[in-house]
């Protein structure tokens, strides 16, 4: 399928009766095709939230829906945004000294799994610096302290900036962001969560979870938000274990349910698949 033209419109808004007629119907009036459209109507949160793939028609592009969907977003309190399909989500990625996940997505973003663009990588250690150098990917060593934690996450922020980043990426970055630099991007931070959340939280999960007995482990992807490990999840990945592994092999295991569980995650914000609902998320998948 040729998606060049493609273009992604995604929305939310209070619930209320009317709106896939006016979306639909304002595409329908300009002869642009549905390729794909998704709808939730949530009945907690009383809010509604769309996806929709559109083929716009050969002569026109998008512009000229800007000024009907301001007129729909004013009418109905509603955000929205147009996007084209193959545009390339801006990732930031910030790591220590555990480089599966890194790995993972910068090989997936090279072979076209993942729709990202790797502007820099952010560590607070220098280990993956030749990593992100074969990948042509400038390396930012920002070291950490309680001292400098609060200058090191301003040097973060204006990266963040400099480089246009719509989305920062936790791959086993093992320090704690600050209230204010969560505040700063809120639903812009996703963190993989080296357990299945809400179990064994904090240091060595797998040791835990091997003295425990466990016969499942699995990882979390999820917004980061200034409560430690309460963000709004996105994804959870699972792998069956048995008695006679032992931590290092359920580190191992574990290690590979991250990556799939990150990549995920990174993906449906890539595709604009993803959206928050409070602490809650929606998932378009």
């Amino acid at each position: 399928m040729d998606t060049k033209a493609d273009h992604i419109l995604t929305l939310s808004c209070p619930d209320r009766s009317g709106i896939v007629h006016a979306v639909t119907g304002l595409f329908a009036g300009h002869g642009h095709n549905i390729a794909d459209l998704q709808q939730f109507s949530d009945p907690s949160s009383n809010r509604f939230f769309m996806r929709v793939h559109f083929q716009p028609s050969a002569s026109e592009g998008t512009a000229h829906l800007n000024g009907p969907f301001d007129a729909l977003a004013k009418e109905y309190d509603m955000d929205y945004t147009i996007r084209p399909f193959s545009q390339k989500t801006r990732v930031l990625i910030m790591v220590s000294k555990i480089g599966h996940c890194l790995n993972d997505l910068l090989f997936r973003m090279k072979t076209g799994q993942l729709n990202i663009e790797v502007p820099l990588i952010v560590s607070n250690h220098p280990e993956f610096e030749s990593l992100a150098q074969s990948y042509g990917i400038p390396f930012i060593h920002l070291p950490v302290t309680a001292a400098t934690k609060q200058d090191q996450e301003k040097q973060v922020l204006k990266l963040v900036e400099e480089h246009n980043v719509e989305l920062v990426v936790l791959a086993r970055y093992m320090q704690i962001l600050s209230p204010t630099l969560c505040d700063a991007l809120p639903g812009r931070i996703i963190n993989i969560h080296h357990s299945f959340l809400p179990s064994f939280k904090g240091a060595k999960p797998y040791h835990q979870a091997y003295d425990r007995g466990v016969k499942i482990i699995g990882a979390t992807a999820h917004f980061v938000t200034a409560n430690l490990d309460e963000g709004p999840i996105i994804e959870q990945g699972v792998s069956r274990v048995n008695h006679g592994m032992g931590p290092k092999q359920l580190t191992s295991e574990g290690s590979n349910v991250e990556c799939t569980t990150l990549a995920t995650a990174v993906r449906w914000f890539a595709e604009r698949r993803l959206f928050m609902n409070g602490v809650k998320t929606v998932v378009f998948a």
